[in-house]
């Protein structure tokens, strides 16, 4: 494991001045902006892919972390149809860059950016199921959270909002719109297999060892696995365009349900973005509970990796030891927020309630009994031979692989990249935290499992300084134009009695503006991109999931290995199908 330096980060508002002055060298003059740290551009659509290829070859932005639309049909005083988002980093010098381009055709098209970046395949494939965007040079233009069969596209503002305006849905519908065979799905670039050791086989759906409705559909020679697709989209609920119609403090519940075992995590990134927008200041003692917090739900989906991993490669033992753990954890977070999966507990402005009584030794207990249990499960598999075997040198990817996917997360972090959001762009005062980011370097099985289990030691480090050193005073902001207030001063103060009556009806009214809102989640980077119209609820929220870059990466890492390889490698990534599917 190599352990980094602590050195400090460049401010968002530096870091952003120095994209701009070096862009302005390579291309000239060109429209630009800088809010709140992000720094945005504005291209013409010839212009794009020119401006795309020089930010990564020239400027060293070498991170597509998502691309994504808005429909501007509804938008006051709009002037085109489309725009195009394209969200890029620079992981050498910690940069971030917006880039956005307009289209008004009805049908527009664009050059793919897959040239460039590969994890621009299936972020295309999206834009073109949800807003009906084509783009020229695409190696698989074919929809994919949506069946094939499906008319329209969802996300489009002249698009229907509810069911209740679709025609029904019939028992014959249901007959005639089976799921599609696998010859007539997989994008494999081979005919009807015709070789005895040669054929398709369909791993999934319905597979516990796929973590979710996954379809993975393999070209096999024997045992072997010469070619892998994927057909996701079987959890898909219009995560997204549900936050069309739900208030902006309504929406909250909504995030937790993209990955029930990130909680509040989930929550953590949907406040900051809306914060960002708003400019809303956040008092210490909520950023401290949201740091809290954020680090039990990591190390509760670390929990469940570690035996659920252990159990995909045939260890079962370690899932039940780890579940006692991690229900220590989920009375912790029932005991402060009142739910265990589904907290709900974050707020726009800080948190729901104060911490109640008995908090903090419930906190020290844990903090007191959990390294030397994570000891003495590291002794289960660490060494133990077969773990070894089905790990080490199983599903490797490199860093510049890695990258090219746009993966984050441990598993970035297993190629040898010190990247995590909480040191690189520090949100909720991660900054005041003494911990580090552990890497390994040889991008396999076992490299992922060892950055997992590091992960977990740093975050109780994290828990312990925050628990011993929480700050006094106020657990939301005490701007209510912006926030659910308080209950013992509504009742007391009339201004703020109608501040909180307008904010649970129709909702408080966010600046007009777009922010993206990024925290490291303990899949990866987990981001909103939010949209508003001024109005109280969002026009256009866009979800970046980590794991849907991250299984992307699937096909490469089982190429070659085995069937049983297979099952090893999709636990080692560590997925959760609702977050890849929304």
């Amino acid at each position: 494991m190599n352990q980094p330096a602590m050195n400090p980060e460049p401010t968002a508002a530096a870091a952003g001045a120095d994209v701009l002055s070096a862009l302005k060298q390579v291309w000239g003059e060109i429209a630009s902006s800088e809010f709140r740290g992000q720094v945005r551009v504005v291209v013409p659509r010839d212009k794009l892919f020119a401006l795309l290829k020089a930010l990564k070859e020239k400027l060293g932005f070498d991170l597509l972390v998502d691309i994504t639309c808005v429909d501007y049909l509804h938008f006051r005083d709009a002037r085109d149809r489309f725009g195009l988002v394209y969200l890029l980093a620079n992981t050498e010098n910690n940069q971030r860059i917006t880039v956005r381009t307009f289209l008004n055709d009805p049908n527009p098209s664009l050059p793919s950016a897959v040239p460039l970046w590969k994890g621009a395949n299936w972020l295309e494939r999206e834009v073109w199921d949800m807003f009906g965007i084509r783009f020229e040079g695409h190696p698989n233009l074919r929809r994919i959270l949506m069946p094939e069969w499906w008319e329209g596209h969802p996300l489009r503002k002249d698009y229907p909002g509810r069911a209740t305006e679709m025609p029904p849905y019939t028992f014959s519908d249901a007959r005639m719109r089976q799921p599609m065979d696998a010859l007539e799905v997989t994008a494999l670039d081979h005919k009807a297999p015709s070789g005895k050791r040669e054929f398709l086989l369909n791993i999934g759906p319905h597979h516990v060892s796929t973590h979710g409705l996954l379809r993975c559909i393999a070209a096999l020679e024997g045992e072997e696995i010469r070619e892998l697709d994927l057909e996701i989209g079987y959890h898909h609920r219009a995560a997204e365009k549900l936050g069309e119609r739900q208030s902006w403090h309504q929406y909250i519940p909504y995030t937790d349900r993209n990955d029930y075992l990130g909680g509040c995590c989930n929550e953590l990134s949907y406040v900051t973005a809306v914060e960002t927008l708003a400019d809303i200041r956040v008092p210490e003692r909520a950023q401290a509970i949201r740091v809290m917090l954020a680090e039990l739900y990591r190390l509760s989906n670390h929990l469940v990796f570690f035996g659920t991993f252990a159990q995909d490669v045939g260890a079962m033992t370690p899932n039940f030891y780890t579940f006692a753990e991690r229900e220590m954890l989920l009375d912790i977070i029932e005991l402060i927020t009142g739910g265990r999966l589904h907290p709900e507990y974050l707020r726009i402005g800080g948190v729901a309630a104060d911490l109640p009584e008995g908090w903090k030794q419930s906190v020290d207990d844990f903090v007191a009994i959990f390294p030397r249990r994570l000891r003495e499960y590291e002794k289960l598999i660490r060494k133990n031979p077969i773990f070894l075997a089905r790990t080490k040198g199983i599903g490797r990817i490199s860093l510049e692989e890695a990258m090219d996917w746009g993966v984050s997360g441990p598993n970035l972090r297993a190629c040898g990249l010190q990247w995590d959001l909480r040191k690189k762009f520090p949100y909720s005062g991660y900054d005041n935290y003494d911990f580090e980011v552990p890497t390994a370097t040889e991008g396999d099985g076992y490299a992922r499992y060892l950055v997992r289990v590091e992960e977990m030691r740093q975050s109780i480090r994290i828990i312990e300084q925050a628990a011993g050193n929480m700050p006094s005073g106020r657990y939301v902001t005490e701007d209510y134009r912006y926030a659910i207030p308080k209950r013992s001063e509504m009742l007391t103060d009339i201004e703020t009695l109608i501040h909180h009556f307008i904010n649970v009806t129709r909702g408080m009214k966010i600046p007009r503006g777009e922010a993206y809102g990024v925290t490291e989640a303990p899949r990866g980077e987990h981001g909103y991109y939010v949209v508003s119209d001024g109005l109280g609820y969002a026009y256009r929220i866009r979800v970046r999931g980590p794991g849907f870059a991250n299984v992307q990466t699937l096909p490469m890492l089982a190429a070659g290995e085995s069937i049983a390889d297979l099952i090893s490698i999709i636990g080692s990534i560590d997925i959760i199908l609702p977050d890849i599917d929304r």
